[in-house]
């Protein structure tokens, strides 16, 4: 496959970036196997390549990861594959072929943690499930993300991010009452499983290290080795767990939380008002000693005052008359008046950022949120900065997304693989 159109860093700065970034980062010398394409796994990975360990990233040889032709394009390449795909080597394996699963399985026996969003069921097809490495390697971490979970009636059933945020109650939540309701604007179900991915992923660990650590190679009696998990996520699950009170509202008080537009059900005032130019401003004035500064500061003194809103369970009762108050005041002023006004009463208050706000403002160029990095043809290209920002192993963004199978020589040689060899793997379509 011709490689030259994705565009990614010139072979010498990418060389060059992957040696430094052995030794840097506090996941170094962690080695991870990424099977999956798309969001969720792929996610939980780049977030581990991000502070440093070594993801090996396997995608089908013909066309790759489908998210490398996901949304806006460059050179034929999408642009979220250079932040999704961050510091990963890519391997190319056809994993129908027995060569290829053989390959990958080498390389799981030898990864720290493996991660894989596949349905469940298709690597115990390849023998590559959890239990067939771990009858060999007992230190062996898998991150296994799929729509329901490794058990249950729904397991083999498909499910992606959307369905995830709809059983879960993120849906049912979202938007106003009298309209359907919408969804985030982002994947934010499959991202919400990363999430849960990697903070298994470093528990499991975490855990396998205290018990006797990375597993050496050997099997029987010789065998030191920290104990290895499953780490089961399911979509759905991971978006159930942000649903807050939802559960026992429901079992002690009988409350089903319906969709409130702008508003934060139970906690006022906590909204989004409009502004006299227009604009809108979020407005979280919810504390008790917040909600009365906010009340002196838009000359509603009355309700400052109002013995019955000293506290949120006496505003709940009056969640219209209060946020028609701030909606009046809001009114007769600018978005900057505003801003300026609550910021100097000291109540949380925010305008509601697009791209192209967040990219001039102050508070994100002070952070250092944004990243300068450049494509092969040498224009450059801005990503979001690594986060969280740890103070002394920082995570790094040492190469862009790469080409496809643009590893595959180098991973191959480090499993004993001679140049005949990926030479025949080569012309018989392995890789």
């Amino acid at each position: 496959m011709n490689q030259t159109q994705h565009p990614t860093q010139t072979q010498n700065q990418q060389a060059a970036h992957e040696a430094a970034a052995t030794a840097r980062g506090p996941l170094a010398g962690i080695r991870v196997l990424e099977l999956g394409t798309l969001i969720a796994g792929p996610f939980c990975a780049r977030m581990l390549a991000e502070f440093g360990a070594e993801v090996i990233k396997i995608e089908a040889p013909d066309a790759g990861d489908p998210l490398r032709q996901w949304r806006v394009l460059k050179d034929g390449t999408s642009l979220w594959w250079s932040v999704q795909a961050r510091n990963k080597k890519s391997l190319t394996l056809n994993m129908k072929s027995d060569e290829g699963q053989q390959i990958a399985r080498q390389l799981a026996l030898d990864a720290d943690i493996i991660i894989e969003n596949y349905r469940p069921g298709v690597l115990e097809k390849w023998q590559l499930g959890y239990e067939d490495l771990k009858a060999i390697n007992p230190a062996t971490i898998m991150v296994r993300i799929s729509g329901y979970g490794q058990t249950g009636p729904m397991r083999d059933l498909p499910g992606f991010g959307a369905i995830g945020e709809s059983m879960g109650g993120l849906r049912y939540v979202s938007g106003h009452a009298d309209r359907p309701p919408v969804r985030v604007g982002i994947s934010i179900g499959d991202s919400v499983a990363a999430l849960h991915g990697v903070i298994g992923a470093m528990m499991a660990l975490r855990h396998r290290d205290v018990t006797g650590g990375r597993w050496n190679g050997q099997q029987g009696a010789a065998c030191i080795a920290g104990q290895g998990q499953m780490v089961d996520v399911a979509l759905y699950e991971s978006v159930f767990n942000l649903m807050e009170s939802l559960v026992p509202e429901f079992d002690v008080a009988g409350v089903v939380r319906e969709r409130t537009g702008g508003a934060l059900p139970g906690i006022v005032p906590s909204n989004t008002y409009t502004t006299a130019d227009g604009d809108n401003i979020v407005i979280a004035g919810n504390g008790d000693a917040i909600f009365h500064r906010l009340m002196k500061a838009i000359g509603r003194d009355d309700l400052a005052n109002d013995q019955q809103l000293l506290r949120n369970d006496g505003r709940v009762p009056r969640t219209a008359e209060i946020d028609a108050a701030i909606q009046q005041w809001c009114s007769t002023q600018s978005i900057d008046a505003a801003l300026a006004c609550l910021q100097q009463a000291d109540v949380p208050v925010g305008k509601i950022y697009s791209v192209r706000d967040m990219m001039q403002d102050p508070q994100f160029l002070a952070r250092h949120m944004f990243e300068e990095h450049s494509f092969a043809d040498g224009s450059p290209v801005k990503l979001p900065a690594v986060t969280p920002k740890l103070s002394v192993t920082p995570g790094a963004t040492n190469w862009l997304g790469p080409q496809l199978g643009q590893h595959n020589e180098e991973i191959l040689q480090s499993l004993g693989y001679s140049s005949e060899q990926i030479a025949a793997f080569k012309s018989k379509q392995v890789i």
